[in-house]
């Protein structure tokens, strides 16, 4: 992935973040394919938002959002995380 394109990535999920009182953390590893679309598909039926992201980025979107400190969170970065808004 180019580094602009991480960048832009950076910016919707700072974005994201500032739009939403709350979000929650999910972990999708163990789900399958088709647990995944249920999944996505029920978020959308009610107005969740569900972006997958790299640990790496939305980490440096939480360091980015100064409204409030994201840090005691870090450590449930790992494996396959998805941020519901």
């Amino acid at each position: 992935m180019r580094k602009e394109d991480k960048g832009i990535i950076i910016e919707q999920l700072i974005s994201a973040i500032k739009e939403y009182e709350h979000l929650y953390i999910v972990d999708t590893a163990a789900m399958d394919s088709v647990a995944t679309s249920d999944l996505r598909r029920a978020c959308f039926k009610q107005e969740v938002k569900l972006i997958v992201a790299k640990n790496s980025l939305l980490k440096k979107a939480f360091e980015a959002s100064s409204e409030v400190d994201f840090s005691p969170l870090f450590d449930v970065l790992k494996g396959t995380t998805a941020v519901m808004f």
